[in-house]
C-alpha cells in the first residue's frame, strides 16, 4: 500500500468539493481530491446550472451567494468555461403574483438585491420565449449566471490539476479517515485537513453523524429539450409565479401569504410535490426544464411521468421555444436540512463536514467554501 503527502484532501468531485479543492490550491496549499466515481455523476450534473443568488434571503445568506457569484466569475474566465451572464425573468400573469413581484422591486432593493419591475412590453423585449397573452410584467435582475453543469464539472477537474497542481483521484472511495491518515482504494495519504463534500452519501464516512443530523434527501425530476434551431437563445433565465412561493427571499413580501393560499386552493398537486418552474439554456442550447421535489431518506428510483406533465402544463402558460420536444429526462438527488440552509460539522480535529446546501450548491459553492477556508 503505497502512502503519500499532501496539506488537504477534498472527498467529493461534485461543485462543491471541487470548490474547497479551488481556494485551497489558490491559497498554495497541496491538494488531493478523491472522488469515489470515475465522474462525478451526482447532483452537481442533474441541475439547471443555475447561479442564483436572488433565490437567498436577505442578509448573510444573499451575501454568501454574492461571494460566490463574484469567485464563479473569476474561475468561469480562468478555466475558459461557456455561460450565459444573462440575469433571470420572473414573469407574472395573476393580479397577486404582480403585487408580490412588486412588492419584492420595492423592498428588496434596500437589503442588496439588484432587481426591478418591468412592465410587460420591457419583459418581451428582454426575452423572446415569454408568452405575451396575460402578461402582466415581471421582475428582472442582472445577476444571475448560468454554467453547463455537464460541462463544468467535467472540465473543473483537469483546470484545478493543471493550474494549481491539485492531485486527482477519481474512481478511489476514501474509507477511513483518521488523521493525519486518509484511506482510499490501495493508498494511504498523510495530510493535515480533510474538508469533506460528499453529497448525498451518508453511509461511507460518519455514518452515526449524519443519522442525527436531521439531514434528508431530496429527488428532483428534470426535462431538456434539444439544441435549438438557429442558435436561438432564450435570454436571461425564466421562472413565474409559482417561484414566488418557493424561494426564501421573497418572504420580504407582505402579500406572500395570500398568493400561497390562492396557488394551494387552485392547484394543490403543485404543493404536494413542492413544483415550480425554472428555464436555462445549456452551452449546445438545449433548454433545461423542472423541476419538482420529493423528500425522504429513501429515494423513489422510478420517475413519475405525471409530474413531468404538471411541469410542462405549467411551462406552457408563459415560455415557448422554437423546438419544444424533450429528448432528455432524468432525476437528481441531493442532501437537504429542514432548516438549516447547509450544515457544517467537525467530527474530529482538522475533518470538516460541509453538506447539505439544499438545491443552492451551483450558488453557494464557491462561497461556502470561501468561508471554510476562512475558518
Amino acid at each position: 500500500m503505497s502512502q503519500t503527502r499532501a496539506d488537504v484532501a477534498v472527498v467529493g468531485g461534485g461543485i462543491l468539493g471541487l470548490a474547497h479543492a479551488y481556494h485551497a490550491a489558490k491559497s498554495g496549499r497541496r491538494v488531493v481530491l478523491f472522488e469515489r466515481s470515475p465522474r462525478a455523476m451526482g447532483a452537481s450534473i442533474r441541475n439547471f446550472g443555475m447561479v442564483w443568488p436572488m433565490g437567498q434571503p436577505a442578509g448573510r445568506m444573499h451575501q454568501m451567494a454574492m461571494t460566490s457569484r463574484a469567485h464563479w466569475l473569476d474561475v468561469i474566465a480562468a478555466a475558459r468555461l461557456p455561460h450565459y451572464p444573462t440575469g433571470s425573468l420572473h414573469v407574472v400573469y395573476r393580479e397577486d403574483e404582480a403585487t408580490v413581484a412588486q412588492e419584492f422591486a420595492a423592498l428588496a432593493p434596500a437589503q442588496g438585491f439588484d432587481v426591478t419591475w418591468l412592465s410587460a412590453e420591457q419583459v418581451l423585449a428582454r426575452s423572446p420565449a415569454v408568452a405575451p397573452e396575460g402578461l402582466l410584467g415581471g421582475l428582472w435582475s442582472p445577476t444571475e449566471v448560468v454554467v453547463d453543469p455537464r460541462v463544468t464539472i467535467a472540465t473543473l477537474p483537469g483546470f484545478l490539476a493543471e493550474r494549481f497542481g491539485v492531485t486527482l483521484r477519481f474512481n478511489t472511495a476514501v474509507t477511513s479517515i483518521e488523521l493525519p491518515r486518509v484511506r482510499a482504494g490501495g493508498e494511504t495519504w498523510e495530510v493535515d485537513t480533510v474538508y469533506v463534500c460528499s453529497g448525498d452519501d451518508f453511509q461511507t464516512l460518519y455514518p452515526g453523524l449524519f443519522a442525527t443530523s436531521g439531514i434528508t434527501r431530496c429527488k428532483l425530476q428534470m426535462l431538456r429539450t434539444a439544441a435549438q434551431p438557429n442558435g436561438w437563445q432564450l435570454g436571461p433565465s425564466l421562472a413565474a409565479g409559482l417561484t414566488l412561493r418557493f424561494y426564501s427571499s421573497f418572504g420580504l413580501c407582505p402579500s406572500l401569504p395570500r398568493l400561497k393560499a390562492r396557488i394551494a386552493a387552485e392547484t394543490p398537486e403543485y404543493d404536494e410535490w413542492g413544483i415550480h418552474v425554472l428555464v436555462s439554456q445549456t452551452a449546445d442550447g438545449a433548454i433545461t426544464l423542472g423541476d419538482t421535489h420529493e423528500y425522504g431518506l429513501a429515494v423513489d428510483i422510478f420517475d413519475k411521468p405525471a409530474l413531468d406533465d404538471l411541469v410542462l402544463r405549467y411551462l406552457a402558460t408563459f415560455a415557448r421555444f422554437p423546438d419544444p420536444a424533450i429528448v432528455e429526462r432524468w432525476h437528481g438527488v441531493y442532501a437537504k436540512h429542514p432548516d438549516q440552509p447547509y450544515c457544517r460539522f467537525t467530527p474530529a480535529p482538522g475533518v470538516e463536514v460541509i453538506t447539505a446546501p439544499g438545491g443552492s450548491g451551483m450558488t453557494l459553492s464557491f462561497g461556502l467554501a470561501a468561508e471554510t477556508l476562512a475558518r
